[in-house]
């Protein structure tokens, strides 16, 4: 796919409870488009459309957490991921807010999944 404009094609995280990940998932992911397109006893794959961008794989445990980071299309979705993020069982590692150590637009949260992974939804833009 020549004209794909993205240089990244998923990532993998390890998980230590399949359904429990799974559950925070659906929910945290969901404010920015990001939905589970199909699991198995072993793993889940979550993504927009038919393109997985991120595969949780059941593991025995996780030795060094990860930071991902996922695109929002507005700060509203930003301030969602991080409510439905933390109802679904995640800790709040960062609420909604501007960085500006990072750039004067940058709007960002950051909420840690069941296994520790910091998760965030970014927006570069201001509205």
């Amino acid at each position: 796919m020549a004209d794909w404009p993205h240089k990244l094609d998923h990532i993998g995280l390890p998980v230590t409870d399949l359904d429990a990940s799974v559950r925070f998932y659906r929910s945290a992911l969901a404010p920015v488009g990001i939905s589970q397109l199909g699991a198995s006893d072993h793993h889940a794959a979550f993504g927009i459309d038919a393109m997985p961008y991120l595969i949780i794989r059941l593991a025995a445990a996780v030795s060094a957490p990860v930071h991902v980071a996922f695109i929002a299309d507005q700060r509203a979705d930003v301030d969602a991921f991080h409510a439905a993020a933390i109802a679904a069982g995640g800790a709040d590692n960062g609420a909604p807010g501007l960085r500006p150590d990072y750039h004067a637009a940058y709007y960002a949260a950051f909420v840690l999944d069941p296994d520790g992974h910091n998760i965030e939804v970014v927006k570069h833009t201001p509205e």
